[in-house]
């Protein structure tokens, strides 16, 4: 069946009006307010991070979960994720846990062996999953570097 050309164009108006009536989001910002650990070892460390989350978005943002995986100069370093659901009020912030498990002596290891760095790269990778809206889960994936002085 062939569509008469004025019935895709009204489909194509209406799915680019409704692309454009969709509000912007803007990314929240994440810091790190403390570092806690529960227990380890040589090989394995499990830590409770506390994170703040601010919200720059004029909407409040129900968060389902955090999904996320740490490599520290190309080398699985941590991953983890976010304790109970909570909610990051409209340009507002809330802090919230955040369960890790880490292994520190194999990242140790490889700078060792790499030689003297003043800077080593970082990269963190995940998922922030929405409990309701049009968008339900947001990808992300952030590179950098840190000093070591």
């Amino acid at each position: 069946m062939k569509w008469p050309s004025t019935a895709i164009a009204a489909v194509v108006m209406l799915l680019a009006s409704g692309c454009a009536l969709a509000p912007k989001f803007k990314e929240p910002q994440l810091d790190v307010v403390d570092v806690q650990l529960l227990r380890g070892d040589l090989l394995r460390q499990e830590l409770r991070v506390r994170m703040q989350v601010r919200n720059p978005n004029d909407r409040a943002l129900a968060v389902r979960g955090i999904q996320y995986e740490v490599e520290v100069a190309g080398q699985a370093f941590a991953h983890g994720e976010s304790e109970p659901d909570f909610i990051v009020p409209a340009r507002g912030e809330t802090q919230f846990d955040v369960a890790v498990t880490a292994n520190a002596a194999a990242v140790v290891l490889r700078l060792l062996g790499g030689g003297r760095r003043d800077a080593i790269d970082y990269r963190i990778t995940g998922r922030v999953t929405l409990a309701k809206g049009l968008v339900r889960s947001i990808p992300f994936d952030e590179k950098g570097e840190f000093s070591l002085r």
